[in-house]
């Protein structure tokens, strides 16, 4: 069905209701009206990496992991996954009449915020800092969701819109300033590529003020921008409790009937929270019109209408459960868990090879963690592996296994001192007597994640720096002087200041299959091919103040400093040679040969720098990637296409201008920076063209 025949439809069903009956579908929570045969519905539910908080399903890595695939046909896969097991839920929920929230087909996934500091929590659920990456794999995870049928699979949602990064704490009051440059050139890039290439069904306005507008009443961003400039045609819903904050915190309002009227007016459809109780009173008081309310109604019963759960049903009525949590999707989530750990650094100790083991240690508090397959916004798989558990798995029969919690995952100031180092002289000891170390570090969604979901000194969700906790760090310490190989595993959806131990593999919150991926990589069975999709900052002493949203010396684009590991960094067990690099007819062809001995995945990347325009970036800018397998002693001419737009700045009235003629663009494993170049041992190769 299209939009034209579905807005039809909906306009028709519309006419048949009471005003007070279309002033109730406005709320996420839309009541049931049988004489016109509508179910009740309600429209929250989760996708980020997996159905999310309703029972079994599948959990892929976080979407932070995904990133680090740089893999778009990847994510639209994991994304066209998701949506079948979403439809199976849905079919078997609704036959047995439950319609409660988590168990629609709306889903508020993905986020494509830019992850612009490495303290804010949410950071995880997004596709890292840079717009590029961030706009190309939103798009594809839109697509996946929203499939390619007669009627949509799921309906996605593009949030949280928009200038949302943190801080958490502060984000029901915050006014996050942000000139028109930063704001057309990193923002909303993204945003704009899911409403106009993906064709995104709905989009979540943000809980803060931008400009001083809140978010999800803001005539700049959802009538000018959104709808006029966009031409967005599905709905837009407000995040859960964020219309509340227009009189309570940000204080533009004075009661909730007029916060009701001011998201109403600027185009916010549906309300997630309880403020759309007063349309009638806002009606009633003159702040709004019937025909506003029929508008929203209208779009979003034409939301409805494309998903086939309004009039004659969908093809995706015949997907059984029996499609949730198979065996494919199982082994999906392992290869995606595979392609997203990062080999920071490695001083030859990796691989492991278990024929020459004959002791292995586990040890650290994310050893034998759930938490730390999941990361937040997750389902509850029926088939965990943690990281103790792949490494026993692969160690059967031929290595002794020794286990040691060592430490527990945080420790502050309330918690029992004499409980602090309870388990630091077993660690030592299983250090010790083994061969080599695996250390299991990092954080979990309850000391990185989303405010109002943490009980610790974080409390609102966010980081105060870039180092493990104290615990973790002393734990560390032990580790290490004991003088004996030592392999750190970091569980963290963000980046962290850590360079001890022989070597570190950044494994992400991984999913379900985290700890047989990890043990394939340790030992062997795969070659390490993640990227960072975000910089790696030495200190946060490095960083503007977190609540500063100008984009100076932020991520990789930017950044007058030098790198811990930089953007697009990953190391590999093989070693490869790019030859041949061109520009021709809009795309860069490159031959990349594998020199190593391992079949393996490369990520090509190519940067793009203005040396011309007076607005360009002050660096350079992702332009182009792809995710190329080769076989050991295998070459292939790779043909990455540069979108126009690639060769455009923006000004600082926020217009894309093209105002450069000289550019260099560099095709490689890497961003063309010195530390990169440092770390890899090897120079992207440079095109200097004209225009």
């Amino acid at each position: 069905m299209d939009r034209a025949t579905a807005s039809k439809l909906a306009s028709e069903l519309v006419s048949q209701m009471t005003l007070e009956e279309k002033a109730a579908q406005l709320r996420y929570q839309a009541p049931a009206i049988p004489r016109l045969g509508i179910p009740a519905y309600n429209w929250w539910n989760e996708a980020l990496h997996g159905v999310a908080r309703a029972g079994t399903a599948t959990v892929f890595p976080q979407a932070i992991g995904v990133a680090a695939t740089f893999d778009d046909a990847l994510v639209q896969q994991i994304a066209d996954t998701i949506a079948t097991e979403a439809r199976a839920k849905y079919n078997m929920q609704a036959a047995h009449g439950d319609r409660d929230i988590y168990k629609g087909l709306t889903m508020w996934s993905p986020n494509v915020n830019i992850f612009r500091d490495p303290r804010w929590g949410r950071g995880q659920e997004t596709y890292g800092e840079d717009p590029y990456l961030t706009a190309r794999l939103g798009v594809a995870f839109v697509k996946g969701l929203q499939g390619e049928g007669a009627t949509l699979k799921t309906a996605a949602c593009a949030k949280h819109y928009a200038v949302h990064s943190g801080p958490e704490a502060v984000r029901h009051s915050f006014d996050a300033v942000v000139n028109q440059k930063d704001l057309r050139e990193t923002y909303l890039p993204a945003f704009e590529a899911l409403v106009k290439e993906a064709g995104v069904e709905s989009v979540m306005g943000a809980y803060n003020r931008v400009n001083g507008e809140p978010a999800c009443g803001s005539k700049t961003l959802l009538r000018d921008i959104l709808r006029g400039e966009w031409g967005f045609a599905g709905h837009v819903v407000s995040d859960c409790w964020a219309i509340k904050d227009f009189h309570e915190h940000h204080h533009v309002t004075d009661t909730a009937p007029e916060s009701a009227a001011l998201a109403l007016e600027n185009g916010c459809d549906l309300n997630c929270g309880e403020v759309y109780l007063q349309l009638l009173a806002a009606y009633q008081e003159g702040r709004v019109t019937e025909a506003q309310i029929t508008t929203a109604c209208e779009r979003l019963m034409t939301t409805r209408y494309l998903l086939g759960t309004l009039g004659e049903g969908s093809e995706y009525d015949a997907i059984p459960y029996d499609d949730n949590d198979t065996d494919a999707h199982a082994a999906l989530s392992q290869q995606v868990a595979e392609k997203s750990m990062v080999l920071l650094k490695n001083d030859g100790v990796l691989p492991l090879n278990l024929s020459k083991l004959g002791s292995v240690g586990v040890i650290g508090p994310n050893s034998d963690s759930v938490p730390a397959l999941e990361g937040n916004y997750n389902g509850t798989s029926s088939r965990y592996v943690t990281f103790l558990e792949g490494i026993r798995t692969a160690c059967a029969g031929k290595a002794r296994v020794f286990y040691s919690q060592g430490c527990h995952l945080f420790r502050d100031r309330t918690s029992n001192l004499a409980m602090a180092d309870d388990r630091l002289a077993e660690a030592v000891a299983v250090a010790e007597r083994c061969d080599v170390s695996i250390l299991c570090l990092g954080l979990d969604a309850t000391l990185e994640g989303e405010e109002g979901d943490t009980g610790n000194e974080y409390s609102s969700g966010d980081k105060k720096g870039l180092e493990l906790p104290p615990s973790q760090r002393k734990l560390l310490d032990a580790v290490v002087a004991v003088g004996k190989p030592v392999v750190v595993v970091l569980a963290v959806g963000s980046a962290m200041v850590i360079t001890q131990g022989n070597a570190i593999v950044q494994a992400w919150y991984p999913g379900q299959a985290g700890g047989t991926a990890l043990a394939n990589l340790l030992f062997g069975n795969i070659c390490p091919s993640g990227r960072l999709p975000v910089t790696y900052y030495r200190s946060t002493e490095d960083l503007p103040p977190f609540e500063d949203y100008a984009m100076r010396n932020r991520t990789y684009r930017y950044y007058e400093g030098e790198a811990l590991y930089p953007f697009g960094y990953g190391l590999s067990y093989t070693r490869y040679a790019y030859s041949g690099a061109r520009f021709e007819n809009g795309a860069v062809h490159v031959t990349v040969e594998n020199l190593g001995g391992w079949d393996a995945d490369e990520v090509v990347q190519v940067y793009l720098k203005d040396h011309d325009s007076p607005f360009a970036v002050r660096n350079h800018s992702l332009c182009a990637m792809k995710r190329v397998h080769l076989a050991k002693g295998e070459r292939a001419v790779v043909t990455l296409p540069i979108r126009e737009d690639a060769f455009a700045s923006v000004d600082d009235a926020g217009r894309h201008v093209y105002a450069g003629k000289r550019y260099t663009l560099w095709v490689g494993g890497s961003q063309p920076d010195a530390r990169s170049v440092a770390l890899l041992g090897q120079a992207p190769l440079a095109m200097d063209i004209t225009r």
